[in-house]
């Protein structure tokens, strides 16, 4: 089969690996019909995360299952299914907590060990409690499947900012950050009752998406620039701040515009120093930090009723697709910000 490897920054090619074969009685079989590629990919492209040449890439996808081992008994050959971007085995005291991505016999899709989603069969550990049915009457629908499919990670992790940081009915908050992360953060702020929801971000394209998707202000300043500007727009300070970058420019900010008593949520993965983290200011001001990453087979059976329901609609964050041949054009694209997300078609 075809399955994307990365060599070196900069470097991932579609190669032919061996197929998948059911391991373990927990394991199937799912033959991929949707990935991504997600901005945390990022990371390991322009070489700011270890990785090693030959390590397996993607971890949001969907696909129809092919075969099951003989343990699994919530799934069979020919389902729908979409996969959270981590496996777990549903049962651990983890799991039972809602605390899925430190599942004590879980992980995560590609690197060295694992399929990874942008290639054409992955072999899905913990079946039973990682992957999610889609419904019969929605599988072959396309436009529903383009929403399904951020519910692998990018919604999710908005919703985890939304709810980490305390969003709810007349919520004020603010989004750090215009990705695709960030834009799900400004539907998830929007869809738990948010009143204003203000966008810091500097790309036109994306901030006219944030303002369909819900957001009521948005502002390109930067730094202490962007702080100042926060504290004057609300009168000193957001009471729910969704941080959705993961850098040390990002988690200042954040920390800096936070109102006393306020919350920040943060899910952006932490790259590089975060010194700039203003702890002195959030400790004298009560500002609390929650978040973390995101465990979103937890709200997946949520946010899917959502979108079957026609009540949330994430896919206008794919604004590239793709052949799983031309996947490395698709990071080129993310990678020079021509694009906010790609969307693969094995």
């Amino acid at each position: 089969m075809k399955a994307t490897v990365y060599h070196a920054p900069g470097d991932v090619r579609v190669e032919n690996v061996p197929d998948p074969v059911i391991r373990e009685a927990t394991d199937a079989i799912v033959r991929v019909t949707h990935a991504c590629i997600c901005g945390s990919d990022l990371w390991f492209y322009r070489g700011d995360a270890k990785w090693e040449p030959g390590w397996r890439t993607g971890h949001e996808w969907m696909g129809i299952v092919e075969d099951v081992g003989r343990d699994v008994t919530s799934l069979e050959k020919g389902d729908r299914v979409f996969a959270p971007f981590a496996y777990s085995d549903g049962t651990c005291e983890f799991c039972r907590h809602d605390v899925q991505t430190s599942c004590l016999h879980g992980g995560y899709w590609g690197g060295a060990d694992n399929d990874g989603g942008q290639g054409e069969v992955v072999r899905a550990p913990w079946a039973d409690g990682t992957l999610v049915k889609i419904p019969d009457a929605a599988a072959n629908d396309e436009s529903l499947l383009r929403a399904i499919l951020p519910l692998t990670d990018v919604m999710g992790t908005g919703h985890h900012a939304a709810l980490s940081a305390g969003v709810g009915p007349g919520a004020v908050a603010a989004v750090v950050g215009d990705g695709a992360v960030g834009l799900c953060a400004v539907l998830a702020a929007k869809r738990l009752g948010a009143e204003r929801i203000i966008v810091f971000g500097r790309h036109a394209a994306r901030l006219d998406l944030a303002r369909r998707f819900g957001a009521t202000d948005v502002v390109t300043e930067r730094g202490d620039e962007a702080i100042a500007r926060a504290l004057e727009m609300t009168g000193g300070g957001v009471p729910a701040v969704l941080e959705c970058v993961g850098n040390a420019g990002s988690m200042a900010m954040a920390s800096g515009m936070a109102r006393p008593g306020g919350t920040i949520g943060f899910v952006g993965v932490p790259y590089g120093s975060h010194d700039g983290l203003n702890l002195r200011r959030m400790f004298s001001q009560n500002i609390a930090l929650r978040g973390g990453v995101a465990p979103v087979r937890a709200y997946a059976e949520e946010l899917l009723a959502d979108v079957l329901a026609g009540a949330l609609d994430p896919s206008p964050v794919f604004d590239l697709d793709v052949s799983l041949d031309d996947v490395p054009r698709g990071y080129a694209a993310m990678d020079g910000r021509d694009a906010i997300k790609v969307l693969v078609r094995p």
